[in-house]
């Protein structure tokens, strides 16, 4: 008690600005801890989410992504999806209600819609699945399970439950289809079953 009553004494005894300066000192101590146990929290934090995922990995995510290629002036391809992302690590776009046109000479030669669909850039391949559906410019029509494209000079491969319609001239069935570069001409492989069709019938 008697100790106490000393210290209590001398705090009187000091004079204001004394007095000041001591209870400032103390302030700037308690945010100096505060802060220096905020940064700590913050750093493991952030260690955390580094270690969680590729250390060199960005994702972005979107609404509205619209793909083109353009070379001298020729538009080769675009491809829009109503939502989807983009990660840099792969150079792969992956996108979800899919629609676009592949092109040739300036002009749309093969339309197509997808639930889902990716680009790859290092590859310039675009890969369409589930729910696929595309209309060729002479109106044939394809639905199919996978369509792949590889470039403009290369063949286009639709894959699984593949279903061809040309008009009311034929209509086909089968594991394969592949359709030339020129998006002109296709040829159907693996288990067949076609159906051509004349004005009098099958």
């Amino acid at each position: 008690m008697e100790s106490l009553k000393a210290y209590l004494d001398k705090l009187k005894n000091i004079d204001k600005k004394k007095l000041g300066y001591l209870v400032a000192l103390l302030l700037f101590l308690s945010v100096m801890g505060w802060a220096f146990i905020s940064a700590g929290m913050i750093s493991n934090s952030f260690s955390r989410e580094q270690m969680s995922g590729s250390k060199d990995e960005q994702r972005v995510d979107a609404m509205g992504i619209i793909i083109t290629e353009t070379k001298e002036g020729n538009k080769y391809f675009e491809i829009y999806g109503e939502t989807g992302n983009y990660s840099n690590d792969r150079s792969i776009a992956t996108l979800n209600n899919v629609v676009g046109n592949f092109y040739k000479d300036g002009e749309v030669a093969m339309s197509f819609q997808s639930s889902k669909g990716s680009y790859n850039e290092k590859e310039g391949s675009i890969t369409l699945y589930d729910n696929t559906y595309i209309v060729l410019k002479d109106e044939t029509s394809l639905a199919a399970d996978k369509l792949t494209w590889l470039g403009n000079d290369k063949e286009t491969v639709a894959e699984g439950n593949v279903k061809i319609r040309k008009g009311k001239e034929l209509l086909a069935t089968s594991e394969k289809c592949i359709i030339g570069a020129g998006y002109d001409k296709f040829k159907i492989v693996g288990k067949t079953q076609t159906k051509l069709f004349s004005e009098k019938g099958v």
